[in-house]
């Protein structure tokens, strides 16, 4: 009898711990199992908890206005105008007058080399003026035998075509002459500051060979390459920003290449500098650059949107409930995120993140509570789930 009794206590024991085990861990599931919407979402003893408590939210409609997404490159800064002096005739250079980094004005001597077609080119130019006065003194004296009539008109227009051929002669070689004195005195086609010039006195120089760079006064530019989808978004005329020892310098693209550069396969972009003498021709440097842009864009707030699997969506505003909304979601910054689809742009969206937010989640809006304290509901902005890749 004894034992029956005892049995019968041990059962009753077994079942209230039984039912007491259902109890304990039946409401700690339902208040850390919230389904798919996460943490805090209904189920169990947690979802009356998370119902008896309102989370207070800040909510607005969509705006409309641009985003843009910027890349950083690197790119070379060169001088906008720059012209390569060559020697247009082989000889010794018997004289230099500059050196790299002097300032030179249009016209200004850079160099002398000894050519020995100048020479040869003034041999031509006397022999050529010896014939032009033989042919002019044969002339004077046929033209009195002409007007005497002891010369025939045909005799006498021979000799008058000598005098024009040889006049012609004449003045070929004294061209020539010229020239190849002009190529003697190497001068500088523009003005500004020469940033190379490898030539010194008894050094012996080909025929287009380089002499000197010159790189004009003013502007500067940075050439730079992208991609064919960054190239569909850039425009002449955007604005560059280019970093160099700390400062930092604005721009514009001035030209792009629509044709594929062979060395790197990307397409060439050229920039317009200003300001940037500090700054030394053919410096790396890097800059940024509007690659991507969207004008006229849906617009929400970052921390209105929540991802899952990299799909992103929002909560909206409905009489005081959360409503989980998919969005797509386009180019995004620090401060919005464009809306491809999913929302209308009349939509009151939610943008205080919080992890207490799921559907059907209760929630009021900021400014109607009682006093004006910041929503003790809210979590920081650091908590915020970052869509997978980006």
């Amino acid at each position: 009898m004894t034992k029956k009794v005892m049995a019968a206590g041990i059962g009753i024991v077994a079942v209230a711990a039984a039912v007491g085990g259902y109890f304990l861990f039946g409401g700690k599931q339902g208040k850390m199992g919230g389904g798919p919407q996460g943490a805090g979402g209904p189920g169990g003893m947690g979802g009356m908890a998370q119902e008896a408590s309102v989370t207070v939210v800040k909510a607005g409609e969509p705006v409309t206005g641009d985003i843009s997404l910027s890349t950083g490159l690197t790119g070379t800064v060169e001088a906008a105008d720059v012209v390569y002096v060559y020697a247009k005739a082989s000889g010794d250079v018997t004289a230099v007058h500059v050196k790299a980094g002097d300032i030179v004005q249009a016209g200004q001597i850079l160099c002398e080399i000894d050519t020995e077609q100048v020479d040869s080119a003034r041999n031509s130019l006397e022999s050529a003026r010896v014939n032009l006065t033989q042919a002019q003194n044969n002339l004077s004296r046929m033209q009195v035998l002409y007007q005497g009539g002891d010369l025939s008109d045909q005799e006498y227009e021979q000799y008058s075509n000598s005098v024009k051929s040889a006049r012609l002669q004449y003045e070929s070689a004294k061209m020539a002459y010229d020239r190849q004195v002009e190529y003697s005195t190497v001068t500088a086609p523009i003005g500004g500051r020469i940033e190379s010039c490898d030539v010194e006195v008894y050094d012996r120089v080909n025929q287009s060979g380089q002499l000197c760079v010159i790189a004009g006064e003013g502007e500067s530019r940075i050439t730079f390459y992208v991609t064919q989808r960054m190239m569909k978004n850039i425009r002449e005329g955007d604005e560059v920003e280019v970093a160099k020892n700390g400062e930092t310098y604005k721009g514009q693209v001035s030209e792009i290449s629509s044709m594929v550069d062979e060395a790197s396969g990307l397409f060439k972009v050229k920039a317009e500098l200003r300001d940037v003498e500090e700054i030394a021709i053919g410096s790396t440097v890097k800059l940024n650059l509007v690659t991507e842009r969207a004008e006229g864009a849906m617009l929400v707030p970052v921390d209105a949107l929540y991802y899952s699997g990299g799909d992103g969506y929002v909560y909206l505003y409905e009489d005081g409930t959360a409503k989980m909304t998919p969005v797509e979601v386009g180019l995004y910054d620090s401060e919005y995120a464009e809306i491809l689809s999913g929302l209308t742009g009349k939509e009151l969206v939610v943008s205080t993140w919080s992890s207490n937010l799921y559907e059907g989640a209760k929630i009021r809006l900021w400014g109607e509570e009682e006093d004006s304290r910041e929503p003790s509901h809210t979590d920081s902005k650091e908590g915020r789930r970052i869509p997978e890749g980006a």
